[in-house]
Order: structure tokens, then C-alpha cells, then sequence
């Protein structure tokens, strides 16, 4: 079939998404996913997202679903002539409960290298351990502080709780450590990379309550994501230095992660 410019490929449990398949995904309002950055044909964290992946499927649809099963599905769409992109996995439930997985490829991505600028906004995601579909708050929260002015925006309970970006997770810098938010939130694979690699290189790394009110507190920020990572320079009206140090540091840690081949 013939796919959006968008999509390079797109296959169900390893065969071409024809429009009968395209139905469930199309239609059902259960799933969830996980995002990889793939460069010569490997990607970093693979085993975490493939961990990810089968969690959220014993928790959604009470099935296990084999990692090995789904490294495969990724090799096949990939064949051999891609070996840069952005690969989602899809999971969703057939209509006998039984999952079925759908992978995406795109062009490959990374972070803006310009330092965020990011708007706080009311909006904490449900079940946000999971990397679930149907973000329709964050990515309304998002639109709205583009259209601000803001590069994303910043998720925060009703006392001013800090959580997590809209499709980030944030760190902060008090002069000594790193503290990550320890309201509920999603745990990012390149978060789950970058921390004890920031602590083996001797900066102390924490989580811990952050409120928006605690924000003059902290002297740098940064976010991260599958497709990298960025400072952060502004969160609504508070201004942050970008530390050259701390990124050299946390992009350090981050491309000391190994690379596991698909």
C-alpha cells in the first residue's frame, strides 16, 4: 500500500499494512508504544525498550509478548537498505485479545539544538508510567505553548508540582546535583540512560519533589527524550544559564551509552 510521505514503511506483526489491518489501530482507543532512534542499524537502550514494551502489555492486555519477537519485526521492516530512522512499536489488542504490534518507520530525528524554552501548564498524564496513545492533553498543552511562544510545554499538578514535559522528561541543576522530578511520570529510555552514567562520572543524581515555586532554587535545566537531549533556558518567567559543564557532562554520559544492534 502506499503510505504518507511521512512513513518511509509501515507493517503489522511483520506484514504490509493493508487497509483491513490499518482498521483496529484506526479505530481503538487502547495501546501503547515506545520511540527508538536507530543509526547504523542500531539503537541505544534496546533492551529497556523492548522491557518497556512487554510490561505495558501484561499490564494492558494480560499477555507477555516475546522482546525477540520484536527485534525481529524491526529487522524486517528495516530490511537492509534503512539503517537511520525513527522506529515506533505500536502495541494493540486484536479483536481476540491477543496483541498485535505495528511498527512505523520515519526519517531519523534529534533534539533542537537550541535551548528549551517551556511553558508550565495544568495537565498531569494518566497511568503516566505507561507510554500510552491518546495523549490528546499533552499534545493540546503543547500546541497551545508553541503557539505561545514556548518550544513545549511542562506538566504540573494543581499545587505546582513539576512532573514531566509534554513528551520529555526534566532534570535540574542546583550547583551540586542533579534532581529529577519525583512526581509520577514516565520513565524516559534516555532518562533511564543518562542517570547512573551521570553518577559513575562523580555528579550525584537524585529524585526528588520539585514545585514550580522552587524553580529560582536551581541554576540549570535540561530535557530528554528518544531523539536526544537540550538545556533548558527558560520556564515561564524563570531564566536559566545554560551550564556548559553539566551538558558536556550529561552529553557525555548519554553517547557513552552502548549501541545494541537490532
Amino acid at each position: 500500500m502506499t503510505t504518507p510521505a511521512l512513513v518511509q514503511r509501515l507493517e503489522i506483526d511483520g506484514r504490509a499494512a493493508t487497509a483491513d489491518r490499518l482498521l483496529l489501530p484506526a479505530l481503538g482507543a487502547v495501546g501503547h508504544f515506545t520511540a527508538m532512534q536507530v543509526r547504523g542499524g542500531a539503537v541505544q537502550g534496546l533492551a529497556l525498550h523492548l522491557a518497556r514494551l512487554g510490561a505495558a502489555t501484561r499490564e494492558l492486555f494480560g499477555h507477555d509478548l516475546d522482546g525477540e519477537y520484536v527485534r525481529g519485526l524491526i529487522r524486517h521492516v528495516l530490511r537492509d537498505d534503512i539503517t537511520d530512522a525513527s522506529v515506533r512499536v505500536l502495541v494493540h489488542a486484536s479483536a481476540d485479545g491477543e496483541p498485535t504490534v505495528m511498527v512505523t518507520v520515519r526519517a531519523p530525528g534529534r533534539m533542537p539544538a537550541d535551548a528549551q524554552a517551556l511553558q508550565s501548564v495544568p495537565y498531569l498524564r494518566p497511568f503516566p508510567h505507561i507510554k500510552h496513545l491518546g495523549g490528546f492533553g499533552q499534545a493540546r498543552y503543547g500546541e497551545l505553548a508553541r503557539r505561545a511562544g514556548f518550544d513545549d510545554a511542562l506538566l504540573t499538578g494543581p499545587d505546582g508540582t513539576i512532573s514531566e514535559g509534554a513528551v520529555t522528561n526534566i532534570a535540574f541543576y542546583d550547583g551540586t546535583q542533579v534532581v529529577w522530578p519525583d512526581a509520577p511520570c514516565l520513565a524516559g529510555i534516555t532518562m533511564q540512560l543518562i542517570e547512573p552514567r551521570l553518577a559513575d562520572a562523580g555528579l550525584p543524581t537524585r529524585h526528588g519533589p520539585v514545585t514550580l515555586a522552587d524553580l529560582p532554587s536551581y541554576t540549570a535545566a535540561f530535557v530528554t527524550n528518544a531523539r536526544g537531549i537540550a538545556p533548558v533556558r527558560r520556564i515561564d518567567d524563570t531564566k536559566f544559564a545554560v551550564d556548559a559543564k553539566l551538558m558536556r557532562a550529561v552529553t557525555e554520559a548519554y553517547e557513552s551509552a552502548p549501541w545494541d544492534r537490532v
